[in-house]
């Protein structure tokens, strides 16, 4: 008897502990859902936010205004918060791009008679990083007389394994082209490599102090790279008894034009915008001024009207 009403009993409580299990296993899928679908609206807003997804078109709107809304509300987005707007570096705005701007540095010999003809013996090109892109011993056209290995560097030994002129020169100047070029006191590389760089693509690192308004370095009217780099980078250049580095000499350029860079390429661009003055003036104006008797020469005007008291360019 006992038995039978303990199996009774045990009958009864199995629905009710059935149902409970089975309402916490639905409570657990809707917490896992709802937690997924928490995530996946944390993303959505995130991808909406970045402009990178759409929102869902309204009832009633055609795919146009949806385009159209979307583009209304990017910027909306991206200006909300610091992190989310950007301002354009003035590199960006202005300046060329690193991989067009390069530095040079070039290193004489002496020629001719006494040695007075400084003729090409080397020269370094360096990249807006600092990396060597062309660096080689150069022969001069005419035989050398002066070394001046005090200064250049350039002994008899590295003439051993020089290139003609001609070609270093070819190989130079192709990897000058549409470049923006760096370099102090650049007219002697010009005038070593005879060839002259595009007033508007040149950066003579000898205008530096002038940018920096320190009054202290431009006492003088030209400053030499070693105060320069002493004064402004902190670094000694052309130290020892081995002569200069056309390679060091061109880091140092480079490091020097940006230092200054933001001022210099506001400057220049600041420099190229036309003025209403600088336009040119009007050609069919400027033809009927001239056909006027006040803008011909006197003596043209008495030769060729002979008292007829017409003026040139008027007769039939």
């Amino acid at each position: 008897m006992v038995a039978r009403e303990a199996s009774e009993s045990a009958q009864c409580l199995c629905p009710s502990l059935a149902s409970l299990n089975a309402k916490d296993v639905l409570r657990r899928k809707h917490k896992r859902k709802s937690r997924q679908h928490q995530r996946f609206m944390a993303r959505k807003t995130l991808l909406q936010e970045y402009g990178l997804r759409n929102t869902p078109p309204e009832p009633g709107s055609s795919p146009g205004t949806e385009a159209a809304s979307s583009v209304r509300q990017r910027p909306r987005a991206e200006s909300g918060g610091a992190q989310g707007s950007r301002k354009p570096t003035p590199r960006e705005s202005a300046g060329p791009l690193p991989s067009k701007c390069v530095a040079i540095d070039c290193e004489m010999v002496g020629t001719g008679p006494r040695g007075r003809v400084s003729e090409l013996a080397r020269c370094s090109v360096v990249s807006y990083h600092g990396e060597v892109l062309y660096d080689k011993y150069i022969q001069p056209e005419m035989p050398i007389v002066d070394y001046r290995t005090r200064w250049s560097g350039i002994t008899r030994q590295h003439m051993r394994k020089a290139i003609p002129f001609q070609v270093a020169q070819k190989e130079i100047l192709k990897l000058l082209k549409g470049k923006v070029l760096v370099g102090h006191a650049l007219h002697n590389d010009f005038q070593a490599l005879k060839y002259i760089h595009p007033r508007g693509q040149t950066r003579d690192t000898t205008y530096v102090p002038s940018l920096l308004s320190q009054p202290s370095l431009h006492a003088r009217t030209r400053v030499s790279l070693k105060d320069l780099a002493l004064q402004l980078l902190h670094k000694k250049i052309q130290v020892g008894q081995h002569g200069h580095s056309s390679v060091e000499d061109a880091v140092t350029a480079m490091e020097l034009y940006r230092l200054v860079e933001v001022q210099w390429e506001q400057q220049e661009a600041s420099s190229l915008q036309p003025h209403p003055e600088d336009r040119e003036p009007d050609s069919s104006t400027d033809m009927e001024q001239y056909m006027e008797d006040q803008y011909w020469p006197e003596d043209l005007a008495q030769g060729t009207s002979r008292g007829t008291g017409e003026a040139p360019g008027r007769t039939e």
